[in-house]
């Protein structure tokens, strides 16, 4: 086969996988309804080889596509056109540290959590952090422009990276981007960023690293109702507070927690729990964490708890993170939606989520980052009872729509991908994608680089969703 023999020749033969049988475990990433077998897996180790494999496949006509670690939860790396996929797995190197300037070069299948493990003795870390940490790698961080628990006072992953090195899809090498100052022209890098995948393949990462604050207070607040919790979070940021993050879980979310293996003993009445983190210089910040009590306080809340130790905060935070996966203990099967919305729209969207979960009769669970606004309501059913796997993807659109009429989005951090292409309509007109698609366009004339992701093309339309979900597929998945 001459692509196999060619794709060897660039990278090795230990680097290509071509058997069917092997081929499957690439046939999609967290997103697991619509999974499609590629045509072959190149693992390149360097910059030079991932530009000598997307030369020969742009010279054969031969669609290509991105693959980091696979947690991604919008089927941005399903093949859906058989195309090669080139794995960064084996790229996971960090390149080089520049304490004295706060930067770090690393390669794109480097491990979020890993840059933060190698650097943390010096006193630094990397701030984004998504949930599935200890797994993503930065470079599907950069291809979805993730976000984490933090953002709401260091942002997501644009506001922490200043230069790459990139592959076009023709393979030529650009650098895009500055080391420090901001680039002169064009904006390219933050064009890249957040692209998933569409206009080319990221090889060099220059990351912003930053020194680890003197210290941190994390409180925990349980609250009978959901409005209170809300008001709450309205409420801290309101004060002038900002904290390094604010979370927020359900009682179906907490029920889920406390039966996996970081039990905190949430009481089974209460309807929300927020964990608040406020970090910073250690004068002063007992203070702080005393007005985020006593906001607590002014909101009706049952109990409000600062971890008095290490090991409790932890165990808080761990619950948290571990939540997604937590679900599975509760139901066979789960979607995990990304929606926006203002803050102060909390206690409004809740309650026309647990409407549409009433009326569809489909539990929905609750966990998201309620600082910035970016919900995670994760849609429970059984793949097994027909037409459950349908009205769960309904179910999930339902919701996007909500967050999109109240002045939200319809992604925070998990990407358009195709599960969320066709509602790309609720926010933009023919016009607005017309004009994204003319700039991917720029980049990527051919569409072999990761097409038929992030914009609808005008010659699809609802239908084309309508008979995905009819397919009556899986789309469970993990957090990216």
């Amino acid at each position: 086969m001459e692509l196999v023999a060619a794709m060897q020749r660039i990278v090795g033969a230990k680097n290509v996988i071509y058997e069917p049988h092997r081929l499957h475990v690439f046939s999609c990433d967290g997103y697991v309804a619509e999974p499609s077998l590629p045509r072959a897996v190149v693992m390149p180790t360097n910059t030079d080889e991932v530009a000598a494999v997307v030369r020969w496949l742009h010279q054969h006509k031969i669609p290509f596509l991105p693959r980091g670690a696979g947690t991604g939860l919008s089927g941005g790396a399903i093949p859906l056109n058989g195309e090669v996929i080139i794995s960064l797995v084996k790229m996971k190197k960090l390149l080089s540290v520049d304490f004295e300037n706060l930067r770090a070069v690393v390669q794109p299948g480097l491990v979020n959590l890993n840059l933060t493990k190698l650097i943390t003795g010096e006193g630094y870390y990397y701030a984004p952090d998504p949930s599935s940490q200890s797994v993503c790698t930065i470079g599907g961080n950069l291809a979805e422009n993730a976000g984490g628990s933090h953002c709401l006072k260091y942002g997501v992953t644009t506001n922490h990276i200043v230069a790459a090195k990139f592959v076009l899809p023709d393979g030529e090498v650009i650098d895009v981007g500055s080391g420090f100052g901001d680039p002169i022209g064009y904006d390219i890098l933050g064009l890249i960023v957040g692209s998933e995948g569409t206009l080319g393949i990221a090889t060099e990462i220059t990351v912003r690293i930053l020194k680890k604050p003197q210290a941190v207070k994390t409180a925990l607040a349980m609250f009978d109702r959901v409005e209170d919790a809300s008001n709450t979070v309205s409420a801290i940021i309101g004060a002038g507070i900002i904290p390094a993050a604010i979370e927020m879980m359900d009682q179906l979310a907490m029920q889920a927690v406390d039966k996996s293996n970081y039990h905190v003993g949430y009481p089974t009445d209460i309807e929300a729990v927020l964990l608040i983190e406020v970090d910073g210089l250690a004068a002063g910040l007992e203070e702080d964490a005393g007005r985020v009590v006593e906001i607590c306080e002014q909101n009706h809340v049952r109990m409000v708890k600062v971890a008095g130790s290490e090991a409790e905060r932890s165990l808080w935070w761990s619950s948290r993170k571990m939540a997604f996966g937590a679900i599975g203990r509760v139901s066979p099967d789960y979607i995990v939606q990304d929606g926006v919305i203002p803050r102060t729209k909390l206690t409004e969207v809740l309650q026309r989520i647990a409407d549409i979960s009433c009326e569809s009769g489909l539990p929905i669970a609750n966990v998201f980052h309620a600082g910035d606004g970016n919900l995670h309501p994760l849609i429970c059913y059984d793949s097994r009872i027909p037409g459950e796997t349908e009205k769960a993807m309904r179910v999930g659109s339902e919701v996007l729509r909500v967050c999109v009429d109240v002045g939200g989005t319809i992604t925070g951090e998990h990407g358009v991908g195709i599960e969320k292409v066709e509602e790309m309509r609720y926010q933009f007109g023919e016009a607005d994608l017309a004009a994204q698609l003319a700039m991917r366009d720029v980049f990527n004339p051919g569409a072999l680089c990761n097409a038929g992701k992030l914009i609808p093309s005008p010659a699809r339309c609802v239908e084309v969703k309508q008979a995905r979900w009819t397919t009556g597929r899986n789309a469970a998945g993990v957090e990216g």
